[in-house]
């Protein structure tokens, strides 16, 4: 019987008839028109990578490019939008004169304070809520309620109640401040591993012990997202409340630009609330690599 489907032979000896020595692969490739290429490592062939600062810049410039090619050609009136070297120029003319380190100063201190009393609300409130069940009941619904309702529109009511001066507009950010830190420290409480909490138990902490061992440290990465959220709000809210019949501050700044259709200055102002915000996040960013040193996490591939 013939067996149209033999195997194929792997010995060798029927690849050179007569031969003592059995065919080797690299003949039999080369006899049907193969090389053998030698693999490198996907490491050895990988490009000269681009600095990752340099990727990050492309956009930005990119866009800078087309935003000053348009205001060049007319296509983008000055009008409805100063091109950037207009900007940039009257950006530094404000610093010349002192005026926008000063309007800085004065957001910068109404942030400080509004983020000083709010955080102190927010965490002191997420405390009282998250360690005890009694303080829960009391505390969260309360903060439930409340937080739904929009803070902006409570700024008639805090005019009435607190004047034009600058306790409106503390008190506007730190109530957008708070509430984002109680959610998330009282998050951060409750997701605590109850099996932490019976090994600290265990090994004979007290609640205050617990408390100050366990549950906090488990806690942190929590306060700290919601102080990245607290910081974010905090500048909003200031926009918000510089609004509020300010006579000082970038917000001030930024109403009388509007009355002059002053497209530049505007601009300007809100070039320094992007860059007040990122150095802000910055701040964090570092606080939460020293306080979080304990916590591997994923850095991305």
């Amino acid at each position: 019987m013939t067996v149209g489907h033999a195997p194929p032979d792997i010995s060798g000896k029927s690849a050179s008839p007569g031969s003592p020595l059995p065919a080797r692969d690299s003949d039999r490739d080369s006899a049907h028109g193969l090389e053998l290429v030698t693999v490198l490592p996907s490491s050895r062939r990988r490009r000269p990578a681009v600095p990752r600062w340099l990727r990050r810049t492309v956009g930005p410039l990119l866009l800078l490019t087309l935003w000053q090619v348009s205001s060049a050609t007319g296509t983008l009136s000055p009008d409805v939008l100063a091109s950037p070297g207009t900007i940039a120029r009257a950006g530094w003319d404000l610093i010349a004169d002192g005026t926008l380190p000063s309007a800085m100063a004065v957001s910068l201190q109404r942030v400080v304070f509004g983020l000083l009393i709010g955080g102190v609300a927010g965490v002191g409130l997420a405390l009282v809520s998250g360690l005890s069940r009694l303080g829960e009941d009391l505390v969260d619904a309360t903060v439930q309620m409340l937080r739904t309702v929009p803070w902006v529109g409570l700024i008639p009511l805090f005019i009435i109640w607190l004047g034009i001066g600058e306790a409106p507009k503390v008190a506007l950010i730190a109530l957008g401040v708070a509430f984002h830190l109680y959610l998330n420290v009282y998050a951060g409480i409750r997701g605590v591993d109850e099996q932490l909490v019976e090994a600290g138990q265990a090994l004979g902490l007290g609640r205050w012990g617990l408390v100050r061992h366990v549950v906090l440290p488990g806690a942190l990465p929590g306060a700290m997202t919601g102080l990245r959220y607290s910081l974010a709000t905090a500048w909003l809210a200031l926009v918000f409340g510089e609004s509020i019949n300010a006579e000082d501050g970038i917000g001030f700044l930024m109403n009388q630009a509007r009355e002059f259709f002053r497209t530049d200055v505007i601009v300007v102002c809100l070039v320094v609330y992007a860059f007040l915000g990122l150095i802000a996040d910055a701040v964090v960013r570092t606080l939460e690599r020293l306080l979080l040193q304990w916590r591997p996490t994923f850095k991305g591939q």
